[in-house]
């Protein structure tokens, strides 16, 4: 494989991000390589017209209260810099117990032991390590106490094993909490989960109604208490293609404006040509740049063409997707589009790798749309894709939610196969977790 080649294929499979990097770091490594446009700073560069011009307008304002200065003195842009980054942070897991530590009436070392518990803690406020292990032996008794203090912080439950043991300690900490929670929690949450409510009663001597009484209190706790502090940020994605349906017919658009467009140096154009006698390494040197810049622009070409033509190819096999949503995705294969377009399934894959489509639906991923078949009834055994499985499972469990009732995974299969679906429970199970929505019991 020739470098060039190679280039070729990597720029396939770059993401929009990563190629505007790519052509940033090949436009300052070729100097026969321009950019003629660049719509996104360009838009950047009109962006900070339109403050200047709105600073000047203030500027001339006749308030006599008004300043432009503001925060020139480094006192001013000390305290500017602490706003900005205390505004733009949320509070942590962490930071938010190690506040509250901090305000604690207690000795230097109770405050050093907290302390190590608390950074201890993972983002749902559970152990990373045994306390044992992360706290010096020669305080090893001031563990417990340390720990039943941090277990009272806001927010309640933390500073535990896991979620078992923070719903025991959310329930001895609650008021009016059901005497048959805490048994329940520390014995019988395993039946709780397949609810076996009469199996739970007999053996507690209770009535099913307690039983069910604990369950309501049970659910107004929070299994994972350190989540309402999690700092994730959420990831954004530019989509490659935006779809819409105009007059009836599919309108498929580039997203050409992330692209900046390219075009060969005129000058090191003149000197490839030139017939002028110069030194042959200079001559060596232009007429290679030259070469390069125009396999680079011709490759990023090739690029935007691949993705449209296999974009349009998708919508052609997936209209009812486009037109009714992702119940009605169908089953896809790499092998169908790369058959239709006329490359090799390797080529599709890269190009549809990293690679998002906008739609009336929502933004997805172009790989989204390759799914594999589940047989239902009435069909060849491809009526179905698993995506649309899937979302009609959402479906399902939304109806329940409106519904107020709890399907186990069976019941959930047994609805399928009214819809014409068959798949066992476990595989009901298993794209339940996929979709990341919780057991009967948990939800």
């Amino acid at each position: 494989m020739n470098p060039q080649l190679y280039q070729s294929i990597q720029l396939m499979a770059m993401p929009l991000q990563d190629l505007r990097l790519r052509i940033r770091q090949e436009v300052e490594a070729n100097p026969a390589l321009d950019v003629v446009e660049d719509q996104q700073t360009l838009s950047l560069d009109d962006v900070d017209r339109k403050q200047d011009e709105e600073y000047d307008y203030f500027e001339n304002s006749s308030d006599p209260g008004f300043t432009s200065g503001g925060y020139d003195d480094e006192a001013g842009d000390a305290k500017r810099k602490f706003m900005e980054g205390a505004l733009s942070r949320p509070e942590s897991l962490h930071e938010h117990l190690l506040w509250q530590l901090r305000v604690q009436p207690i000795s230097p070392e109770s405050f050093t032991v907290g302390e190590l518990l608390i950074n201890n803690l993972d983002a749902n406020g559970f152990y990373i390590e045994p306390p044992t292990i992360v706290v010096p032996e020669e305080h090893h008794d001031l563990i417990d106490s340390m720990t039943e203090m941090i277990r009272r912080f806001d927010p309640v439950g933390t500073c535990v094993a896991d979620y078992r043991e923070s719903l025991i300690v959310q329930a001895q900490l609650a008021e009016d909490m059901p005497s048959a929670v805490i048994p329940i929690l520390k014995d019988y949450l395993d039946l709780l989960e397949r609810a076996k409510y009469a199996e739970i009663a007999r053996r507690l001597k209770i009535s099913e109604e307690a039983v069910r009484d604990a369950l309501s209190a049970i659910r107004r706790l929070t299994p994972f208490p350190g989540r309402e502090y999690s700092s994730d940020t959420p990831t954004y994605v530019i989509p490659d293609v935006m779809i819409t349906l105009r007059d009836g017919q599919f309108v498929l658009i580039m997203n050409d404006e992330e692209v900046p467009v390219l075009e060969i140096n005129p000058f090191f154009t003149q000197m490839a040509e030139s017939t002028d006698t110069e030194e042959k390494s200079v001559k060596r040197f232009v007429t290679q740049s030259v070469k390069d810049a125009r396999w680079f622009i011709h490759s990023i070409h090739q690029r935007n063409q691949t993705l449209l033509t296999v974009a349009r190819a998708i919508v052609e096999f997936q209209r009812d997707f486009f037109l009714h949503g992702p119940r009605a995705l169908v089953p896809l294969t790499l092998k169908d589009i790369a058959a239709e377009v006329g490359v090799h399934e390797a080529t599709v894959s890269r190009i549809t790798s990293n690679k998002y489509i906008q739609t009336e639906w929502g933004i997805f991923e172009l790989k989204y749309f390759f799914s594999n078949s589940i047989s239902g009834a009435g069909s060849a055994g491809s009526r179905y894709s698993k995506e649309a499985v899937k979302q009609i499972i959402k479906e399902i469990l939304a109806e329940e939610g409106n519904a107020e009732k709890h399907l186990s995974d069976q019941r959930i299969s047994d609805l399928l196969k009214k819809r014409g679906i068959s798949i066992a429970r476990r595989t009901v199970t298993k794209y339940r977790k996929e979709l990341d929505i919780s057991s009967s019991y948990d939800r």
